[in-house]
């Protein structure tokens, strides 16, 4: 619910769920479960422009993921999808939020490469995700590389959400409104995924 909260963009919600749902569960719960409640308190905290608070829950994010790892053991098969490197993706993503493109292409670094043919749409929006951070960083040419190639992808699927990452990498191109290449990339969002620019 929390993540849900999260994508719905009621932040504050999501970080009271979040927390609500560490503090039930702890004591009780796999560390790797208490880990992804950690990450999305992180992102939500980030959505609500709280750097310290954002990276306290991700370094406590990694703290437990660093145990479940330690210990294996018996979790949920549904958490299996979460380990450093979806941390790591995660953790791009809060720092982007919190414009800190030196911190989030750092994680991106560590975030393993998806195969586009099986995660297209996570691959969209993570290009669109390190793009606005490139745009952070005051990189125009690399930024739009990656917001291109992520129109390439999500042009393939239908997601509102995958349309909302891309709708974010335009709005960090407000600088340069006037520069041909970027009124050629508007000019795509509009046409390829119906995003006014």
């Amino acid at each position: 619910m929390a993540m849900q909260s999260l994508l719905r963009g009621f932040a504050s919600e999501a970080v009271d769920m979040a927390q609500g749902a560490f503090e039930r569960a702890k004591g009780h719960a796999a560390p790797r479960v208490l880990a992804f409640t950690k990450l999305i308190e992180a992102r939500a905290h980030a959505r609500d422009n709280d750097p310290k608070a954002a990276s306290r829950a991700l370094a406590a994010s990694e703290t437990l993921l660093g145990q479940a790892d330690a210990r294996g053991g018996d979790e949920p098969g549904w958490i299996d999808f979460y380990h450093h490197a979806r941390l790591s993706a995660d953790a791009a993503e809060v720092f982007r939020d919190l414009k800190n493109p030196k911190a989030a292409l750092a994680w991106n670094q560590q975030a393993a490469a998806m195969p586009t043919g099986v995660f297209t749409r996570s691959v969209g929006m993570r290009l669109a995700i390190v793009g606005t951070a490139h745009l952070q960083a005051r990189d125009l040419d690399h930024g739009l590389d990656l917001g291109n190639r992520s129109v390439d992808i999500l042009a393939r699927v239908q997601s509102s959400r995958a349309k909302d990452y891309v709708r974010e990498f335009t709005d960090a191109l407000a600088a340069w409104r006037r520069e041909p290449a970027v009124r050629d990339f508007l000019h795509r969002a509009r046409t390829e995924l119906s995003i006014a620019a």
